[in-house]
């Protein structure tokens, strides 16, 4: 909460445009706050308006906060942002073989970009994007988190292995992966589109919006916290959770985020 009060500033203050996505603006919608086993907040922000952002904290906040993603730190497996808070570790069990890399405990910022116009081409940016996405992940982490199960969930993990044992023994580049995936989600950056989206998702039209179903934003309170959210939650939320959102999910699938590490730099340490 800590975090979010100062990005919601900064954000305000210097008309950066976000909003509260997927789980948090389920929250926000049905619980007021937090989902009650939930854990983590996410923040989506135009590509331009995130690159300010950043600036703006590796600049005048660097005291509290350090920035982690794939462009500071070639270990970090993911497309997403993490604003981290100095001094924290927090390192989720999906993401415990991952070496060198200083998770923290985190907001997470999705930048969205734009999707072209053109069917055709919106399909082979968003699966370019995510398949390169995936082979971030895997060139870090030799069996990642699945939804599946049973023998199907083996077979999976038997195939993300020897993925991972050949792209190690070929030395594929992480950060060169980090950039072709870069360039096709920016692509169409240059122009203004229909559409935008957090392409590198579970599957690449997880996040896919119109841009004028997201701005302008409404404001609804987060904890007691006045937070921007999409122009339409209704159909944001459907989008992601269907038509039952404000239903609350059998208790067994009521997750959160365990950690494998988790030290608030406080001298005392879980995991």
């Amino acid at each position: 909460m800590s975090i979010l009060k100062d990005f919601i500033e900064i954000c305000e203050a210097n008309d950066i445009k976000y909003f509260g996505l997927a789980g948090t603006c389920l929250g926000a919608v049905r619980h007021g706050g937090y989902i009650p086993w939930d854990d983590d907040i996410d923040v989506g922000l135009p590509r331009a308006d995130f690159n300010r952002l950043i600036e703006i904290i590796e600049r005048d906040y660097s005291d509290k906060y350090y920035v982690l993603n794939s462009e500071r730190y070639e270990n970090y497996p993911l497309m997403t942002t993490r604003i981290c808070i100095k001094d924290t570790k927090f390192i989720e069990y999906p993401l415990k073989d991952v070496k060198d890399c200083p998770f923290g405990v985190f907001l997470d910022v999705f930048p969205y970009d734009n999707l072209a116009d053109n069917r055709v081409a919106r399909f082979f940016q968003q699966w370019r994007a995510w398949y390169l996405s995936k082979l971030m992940i895997l060139r870090n982490v030799p069996e990642p988190y699945l939804a599946q199960t049973g023998f199907l969930k083996k077979v999976i993990l038997f195939i993300c292995r020897m993925v991972h044992k050949t792209m190690c023994f070929f030395r594929i580049n992480r950060k060169k992966l980090y950039r072709k995936c870069l360039k096709v989600c920016t692509r169409y950056n240059d122009r203004k589109t229909k559409k935008i989206s957090f392409i590198c998702d579970t599957s690449p039209h997880m996040e896919e919006d119109y841009y004028d179903n997201v701005f302008p934003c409404q404001t609804i309170q987060f904890e007691g916290m006045d937070m921007k959210f999409p122009k339409d939650t209704h159909l944001h939320l459907t989008h992601l959770y269907g038509d039952t959102y404000m239903t609350l999910p059998p208790v067994e699938k009521r997750k959160t985020h365990f950690p494998y590490i988790l030290d608030f730099g406080d001298g005392e340490r879980i995991g």
